[in-house]
Order: C-alpha cells, then structure tokens, then sequence
C-alpha cells in the first residue's frame, strides 16, 4: 500500500494536558507518529513524504481566520513574558456568547472548546503537514484509485471549520474528503475511531455528497460528548446523510463489527465513488483510553470488510495511543485490508 506522511508531524509533542483537575500524561504524542512509520517501513509499504503545497485545501474547508490564528498564536503568546510555556485557553464562550474578541486569551478560547489542544512552536508546522498529508492522500487516490493510507498525526476528525478540540486542529479527513468530491463525486466515510467524529459530522451535515458513518463510544457516557446520538441524521440537502451508531463501554469484536457492518450497508445504498476510511486504533483493548475491547482479530476483519467495498479507499490515521499493542493494531488492519498474512 502506498503511504503518505511528512516528518514535520513529530514536531507537536506536548508532554501533558490538563484535564479532570490537574496534569496528566498526553495521550498523543510524537512517538505515535514513530511507531506507525515503523510499523509500514518493516512491512515494506511504499512510503512517501507529502510535498507541503497546497495550502489552499485547508482553507477550503476551515475558516480562513481560524487557520491564521493557528499560524499565529504561539509567536503571540511568548509575547507575553508572564505567559507559561504552552499556549493553554482558560476562558470559552457559551452558546449564549456571539462576538469574538481580539485580546489573546479570548480568540483563544474562541476557538477552542476544551484544555485538550495545547499549542507549543512546532504544533503549526506538524497540523499543517498533517493535512497535507491528507491532501496528497487524496490526490494519489484520484490518479491510481488504489488504496492509499495517509498517516496523518495530529488527528483531525474532531476538529471544525473555526474550533480546535479533543487533541485536533485541522480536520485531515474533511479536508481530504473535500478533495476527493472533485475527482469521485460522491464520498462515503466511515469512521471507526473510538469517539465520534464531531467535527467531521458538522461540517458534511448539509451536503448530499458526503455521507458520513461513524461508530463510536455513546456521547453520554464519554468525549466528545456534546454530539453522535443516533437521531443526528443531517439536515437540508444531507438529509438522511449521517449515520451514526453510539456502543456502550467494553464494546467487543463482534458487536463492533456488526456495526461497521451496518455501515457497510449505508455506503452500498448510497453509492459512491470513493471510500474514507477514518482509522483509529483507540477502540483497541490495550489502548489507554480503555473504551471498547477491540482486539487484533478485531481490526484484521474490519480492514477485511471495509476492503470488501472494492473502492478506491483512503485511509486517514485518526486516533489509537501509546501502548505496546499499537504497531501491531495498524499492521493487522493494513494486512487484511491488502489479504496479506497477518
């Protein structure tokens, strides 16, 4: 399988993240990126480093605004002599709040919703070469139509068209999305990352070339929280167009998979010309976030049926956090997904 990624994706590596009152171990760090690169190179996958070109796509799908900010904000912040070493919101706004100001701490939090994306002097530049990963992924897929796995890190589904949130900036699969609508016409994404595609899910909800399919921990129980009930289905001309399956805690192999059967099921009805596949590993059972119990096997027959689709498919690293199990969870899926011995 052809593989996309872009050194430039270590450089955010933020060591902690405040959450449930104090500083914990980040979840998503570099090492991520390392592991899943090491994991293609001994299975001798065909890698390539994506050129950092298309600046434009991003802007496509995010607030031109936003992306300035997120350009910006680090040189801002050590302005500030007073100001900590990583750039941490500590004000947001309500739905009851409309009007974005200027002053540094609140654009801040205008565009963040949470504490979960600290910002430090390499996370622009590794955001960035994330979704040009995502971008080249798509290109590739539009002049080969063969499978291509765009290993983007930092992950990308939560985020929206002006919000960062859940350790996402840049929405790599939307973006990518975008940019497979122009070669394929309709495009169908399915995404099995452990929590809801939030973001993804906002900003296809009105369009009738996107369907988006996301299997997921219920919102009630855990993050993103705020949104993928199962009554969220599109509105206007994405009527219909969003399919989502909340599972309860300790979800194992076979439920899972019959979910992402069901989602198999959406994308044969709706017809499209080219698959997204939203890749995360953190339904895994050994992974930390310890949500589903979702084992190898598990993500063998995933790549097994999601391939069974027999459409010209880009998949985009979303989530799946350090454990030992990592490496191994990437190369079960990539082997059945290519009928490859696992």
């Amino acid at each position: 399988m052809l593989v996309i990624h872009h050194p430039d994706q270590a450089l955010h590596d933020p060591d902690q993240v405040f959450r449930t009152g104090r500083f914990i171990d980040q979840p998503d760090r570099a090492e991520r990126y390392r592991i899943f690169l090491d994991t293609v190179r001994q299975d001798r996958h065909e890698i390539v480093e994506a050129p950092l070109n298309r600046a434009g796509a991003v802007t496509e799908i995010h607030d031109p605004d936003y992306v300035a900010f997120l350009r910006t904000v680090h040189a801002r912040w050590t302005e500030n002599p007073g100001y900590g070493p990583v750039v941490i919101p500590n004000v947001h706004p309500t739905h009851r709040m409309h009007r974005k100001p200027t002053e540094l701490l609140g654009e801040l939090g205008w565009y963040s919703n949470s504490t979960s994306c600290p910002i430090t002097a390499g996370t622009w530049p590794a955001i960035f070469a994330a979704a040009q990963v995502a971008v080249h992924g798509a290109e590739r897929l539009a002049s080969a139509a063969a499978p291509v796995y765009a290993m983007c890190r930092p992950p990308g589904h939560h985020a929206y068209p002006d919000l960062m949130t859940g350790v996402c900036y840049l929405n790599n699969a939307a973006i990518a999305a975008h940019q497979l609508t122009r070669r394929f016409g309709k495009v169908a994404i399915i995404d099995i990352d452990v929590h809801h595609c939030n973001g993804t899910q906002f900003i296809f909800w009105e369009r009738p070339d996107v369907l988006v399919c996301s299997i997921h921990i219920d919102p009630r129980l855990s993050a993103p929280y705020y949104a993928g009930h199962a009554d969220e289905t599109g509105e206007g001309a994405g009527a219909g167009l969003t399919f989502n399956q909340p599972l309860p805690w300790a979800t194992p192999d076979p439920v899972w998979i019959d979910a992402i059967d069901a989602a198999i099921g959406r994308v044969r009805g709706f017809a499209p010309g080219a698959l997204l596949v939203s890749l995360g590993f953190d339904a895994g059972e050994h992974d930390p976030v310890a949500t589903f119990r979702i084992t190898d096997a598990g993500f063998a027959e995933a790549g097994r049926r999601l391939a069974a689709l027999a459409l010209p498919t880009l998949l985009v690293q979303e989530g799946g956090y350090l454990s030992p199990s990592l490496g191994g969870y990437l190369r079960s899926f990539l082997r059945a997904f290519e009928h490859r011995p696992i």
